[in-house]
């Protein structure tokens, strides 16, 4: 199947929504096309961690911006997915991190109203999960799917407006799953993946250029808005035009074919190396063929040698054989009679251990062992019963002492008078009780009484120097009306309750001259209540009454004085009560005494008869102990002399034993000697019998037939290195595996050599018979082969010279493009300069060397220029200037090189931290610049800002969203705030519905 291209068209990106990237809300979010869109933060402190950067992000990874590296993969859009560790303090335990997500656009028509929002607006639940209408052929929504693990990016779209709708975070994200599962894929039978993306939904066309800030994205071109303008370099400037135009694409492509023309120079260098070196070799070859042949001669010289060593080494050893085996007859005999000795031996001992006298003794030593162990343990059990007796006895004493105390009482009775003194004692307490608290208020009757209910006034005015008197104390009433209840009537018809009542108990009598006097005394006591001929003055009220002041006091001196009598009665009663306890305590502690000790003391009984029975029993035991002991040594003196003889019949027998194993170690000996011959391996190495050998031997000429083995071994050793050194000549020279092997495993020891030569010059000899043929064939190769390299040489150095030519031609027509496009941005920047509000701006761009390391980029520097005033040259960027004007000509060059990179279709400029570096004075102003450039320019540019730049941007924005976290224990946001100012109010409309539904 055939693969679309530009499937998105002229459309413009018109809402984006976000499900499981970073900590975004899934909310659909409206976006108004060729406008300044301002993205703010409101986070648990300030505007970070409100998920500005990750918005803005996954809008360029959405409109194809080439920086995240598509051709590769993509992978690091994988990092912006949701992290539970990142989203929230607990997100590790509360929340999992997402394995994939989906960030989805929505591209409609530029210019065209959507209708029938309000009432084709679907339920969140229908199938088709589309939230508003739009013309048929008009919208067309674009998901991509981005996963943790490759491939990182999946591509589908669909015909018309289709969002997952539902009414919770939650369920929009289970609603997404289900949304993208009903998707057609894009590619047939697979999905369109990020290679693809910007080819098939945009036609390679530029639609996004960015400035991200690195915590989205590793690799961050310069930004020109990041940093005073002045402050930038002319090779950074040129670097922030490079990838805002996509020149840095068309520089690496020069840097590649720079490469590719080193890559063919250093082959055609090589390839001449190659031709010298191989001719050098083919001369040497020749030689080293004759070397080979001398060699194959020297060899055979060696092994001819070889083969004598081993006729000498067979023949000697024969004869020795033969010596040893007339030796090793004599050392068998000597051993056979060593043996018949040790047998008659052997008789003699076996008839010496008899077992009877071994069981007498074993019989004895039992019984010794019975017996001495039933005495230590009477002794044992002795000596525990003597200690426990001792220890009854120290006890008698005290507890003796403790019974005095009882009187002749049993426990049961002392018990009960133990509780019938703690009965009285608690009587005695709860009347002492009953007589303080008598005491206590009888006490503060008098003082009431003392007191009076006029008390502060009188006290008041005697302080005056004024006398007076209370006027219930000049009262007399009966005792008995002072205890009425309240309301009874008194011989004038006024209740008691009347005089208690305010004024009275507060009224004081005073003569009616110092009435005036006694008013301003009593000033400090509001209430107060003044009585004189003149009449009544009301100056305040107290609570309580009190009459007959004199009677009142004796009355509550009799009372207390009894309730103290009562009360000293009551102490005087808990004291005795006390002390009868604790001689009821003192009886029963004496009972329990004489308890104790009547045990102790049948247990004492006890112990003394236990005593007296182990006191016996040891008695008896002892001369059996004796007894045993003395039968017991004497069979130990018996068997100890018998073990002696024994022993000296073993020594001559082990005499015996050391001569007959001293002839069979000396036969031992020869035989080893014999084996160590090895007659059947060196037969075997020979080939033949010994008798063959000394035939061999005798054959030789006079002066050959005297030499030895070791004679024979130096010649063919001397043959047989020369042979080696005419084959392999020089030290590194390549020697065989099995060859090399066997020459290191030689190295050493003589030893070793010789127990290799034979392997060693086989597979010397087998290198040579291989190699002949291959030398013979050599030969006639050499001559074609340097033809061949010749021709090689010729080719390679035609090859780099068209590859220079290429690198120049690319070199040419790169220049002429990056001249091209840097000349359209001056343009733009002259432009943009002379129609908002400036003199005029260009660029310098001097055309500069190429690098002579193919690794190195081309450098260009880029030096901005503008005026200052009419009819003025051109300043360059980096002379002083006010920082305003920096400002200013910072933001029209960034819109001039998007403008140029635009091609004429719809660009989105992405910016990450908008006007970090602007001035307070002046940032409304280049706010208000970028939305203007934009509009004009169909341009949609999307600025993230802190939160002192949001009073200059909201207001000079043409779209505000504002993201909301409120909490860092949040891993999601809060639905966005969404002020929209496009002329299609209907496009904005059209999602406020699911944009304000609350989360659940």
């Amino acid at each position: 199947m055939s693969q679309v291209e530009n499937v998105v068209g002229d459309r413009v990106l018109i809402a984006v929504q976000a499900v499981n990237i970073s900590r975004l809300s899934t909310h659909p979010v409206p976006t108004v096309p060729g406008t300044l869109i301002v993205v703010a933060g409101a986070g648990p402190k300030d505007s970070n961690g409100a998920g500005k950067s990750s918005f803005i992000a996954s809008v360029t990874a959405l409109l194809g911006d080439e920086q995240w590296r598509f051709a590769s993969g993509a992978k690091a859009v994988s990092e912006l997915l949701f992290n539970a560790e990142l989203a929230s303090g607990a997100g590790g335990k509360q929340w999992a991190s997402a394995d994939h997500g989906y960030i989805v656009g929505v591209f409609g028509p530029p210019g065209e109203q959507m209708t029938g929002a309000e009432e084709e607006r679907p339920s969140p639940g229908e199938e088709d999960g589309e939230l508003f209408a739009m013309p048929t052929g008009g919208a067309i929504t674009v998901w991509l799917r981005v996963n943790q693990e490759a491939p990182h990016l999946e591509i589908r779209w669909r015909e018309g407006v289709h969002l997952a709708a539902a009414a919770s975070e939650a369920d929009r994200v289970a609603r997404a799953d289900e949304m993208w599962a009903a998707l057609p894929k894009s590619a047939g039978r697979r999905d369109v993946v990020a290679r693809d993306l910007t080819k098939v939904l945009y036609g390679d066309r530029v639609r996004c250029v960015s400035f991200l800030s690195t915590s989205v994205r590793s690799k961050v071109a310069t930004n020109l808005l990041s940093q005073p303008l002045n402050e930038i370099s002319p090779e950074r400037v040129f670097e922030a035009i490079a990838a805002l135009t996509g020149l840095d694409t068309e520089l690496e492509q020069e840097r590649e074919a720079r490469r590719d023309e080193h890559a063919k120079r250093v082959r055609a260098a090589q390839a001449g190396d190659r031709l010298a070196e191989f001719e050098a070799e083919s001369k040497a070859l020749l030689t080293t063929f004759d070397r080979r042949d001398q060699a194959r001669v020297r060899l055979a010289e060696a092994l001819r040698c070889w083969r004598g060593r081993q006729a000498r080494k067979l023949a000697d050893a024969a004869a020795k054989d033969e010596a040893l085996a007339a030796e090793s007859v004599t050392y068998q005999e000597a051993a056979e009679r060593a043996a018949e000795a040790i047998a008659t031996v052997k008789a003699e001992i076996a008839s010496l251990k008899d077992d009877t006298l071994d069981r007498k003794v074993s019989e004895a030593r039992r019984e010794l062992a019975a017996l001495q162990a039933r005495a230590a343990k009477l002794e044992a059990d002795r000596a525990v019963a003597a200690n426990s007796a001792d220890e009854l006895r120290g006890q008698i004493p005290a507890l003796e002492e403790t019974r005095r105390f009882a009187d002749g009482r049993d426990v049961p009775a002392a018990e009960r008078e133990v509780g019938e003194s703690r009965l009285r004692l608690n009587e005695a307490l709860k009347a002492l009780g009953v007589a303080d608290r008598e005491v206590a208020s009888a006490q503060a009757a008098l003082d009431d009484a003392e007191g009076g209910p006029a008390a502060a006034q009188l006290n008041a005015l005697s302080a005056a120097g004024l006398s007076a008197t209370g006027l219930l104390d000049a009262l007399d009433v009966a005792e008995q009306a002072r205890d009425d209840a309240r309301g009874a009537a008194g011989p004038d018809g006024l209740g008691l309750a009347g005089l208690r009542g305010w004024p009275n108990e507060h009224a004081v009598i005073v003569d009616a001259g110092q009435l005036e006097a006694a008013a301003a005394a009593l000033a400090g006591l509001p209430g107060s209540v003044l009585v004189s001929s003149a009449g009544v003055s009301v100056v305040g009220a107290f609570d309580g009454v009190a009459t007959g002041r004199e009677a009142r006091i004796k009355a509550a001196e009799h009372r207390l004085n009894r309730a103290m009598d009562t009360q000293e009665a009551a102490t005087q009663a808990v004291h005795d009560a006390e002390g009868a306890v604790a001689e009821a305590q003192r009886r029963l502690e004496g009972a329990k005494a004489a308890v104790r000790l009547a045990q102790i003391e049948e247990r004492l009984a006890e112990r003394r008869a236990k005593l007296a029975e182990l006191t016996g029993a040891l008695e008896e035991v002892t001369p059996k102990v004796a007894e045993t002991e003395r039968l017991a040594g004497s069979l130990d003196f018996r068997a100890r002399t018998r073990d002696m003889e024994i022993e000296r019949m073993e020594g001559r027998r082990q005499r015996h034993e050391a001569e007959r194993e001293q002839a069979l170690g000396q036969d031992r000996r020869v035989g080893g000697e014999r084996e160590g011959l090895k007659l059947d391996a060196l037969a075997a190495d020979w080939g033949g019998t010994a008798e063959g050998a000394r035939e061999w031997i005798g054959a030789l000429t006079e002066e050959e037939r005297p030499r030895g083995a070791d004679e024979w071994w130096r010649m063919a050793e001397r043959h047989f290195d020369q042979a080696q050194r005419d084959t392999f000549p020089e030290e590194d020279d390549e020697i065989p595996e099995e060859l090399g092997f066997l020459l290191a495993e030689r190295a050493g020891s003589t030893a070793r050599e010789q127990a290799t030569f034979a392997a060693v010059c086989g597979a010397l000899a087998s290198y040579l018979r291989g190699q002949e043929e291959y030398e013979k064939h050599q030969r006639r190769q050499i001559e074609a082969q340097i033809v061949s390299r010749q021709r090689d040489l010729a080719a390679a150095d035609k090859g780099a010279e068209e590859a220079a030519q290429s690198t120049a031609v690319h070199r040419a027509a790169l220049t002429a493009a990056i001249k091209a496009r840097l000349t359209r941005v001056a343009e733009e920047f002259d432009k943009l300069d002379t129609g908002y509000g400036g003199y005029g701006a260009t660029l310098e761009f001097p055309v500069p060397p190429p690098p002579a390391d193919p690794e190195q980029r081309w450098q260009w520097r880029v030096t901005p220029k503008w005026k200052r005033g009419e009819g003025q040259g051109f300043v360059p960027y980096n002379r002083r200037a006010n920082t305003a004007l920096m400002d200013e000509k910072a933001v029209k060059l960034v819109c001039a090189a998007a403008i140029a990179s635009s091609g004429g279709g719809h660009l989105c400029l992405v910016l990450d931290e908008l006007g970090r570096n602007l001035g307070k004075e002046h940032r409304r102003e280049a706010v208000a610049l970028f939305r203007r450039i934009g509009e004009t320019y169909g341009i949609t540019v999307i600025g993230a800002l802190q939160d002192d730049m949001e009073p200059y941007a909201i207001d000079a924005c043409g779209q505000y969203i504002k993201l909301r976290r409120s909490s860092d224990a949040m891993p999601y946001n809060e639905p966005p705030v969404i002020i929209g100012h496009d002329q299609h109010a209907e496009r904005v409309k059209a999602l406020a519905h699911y944009v304000e539904r609350p989360a659940s």
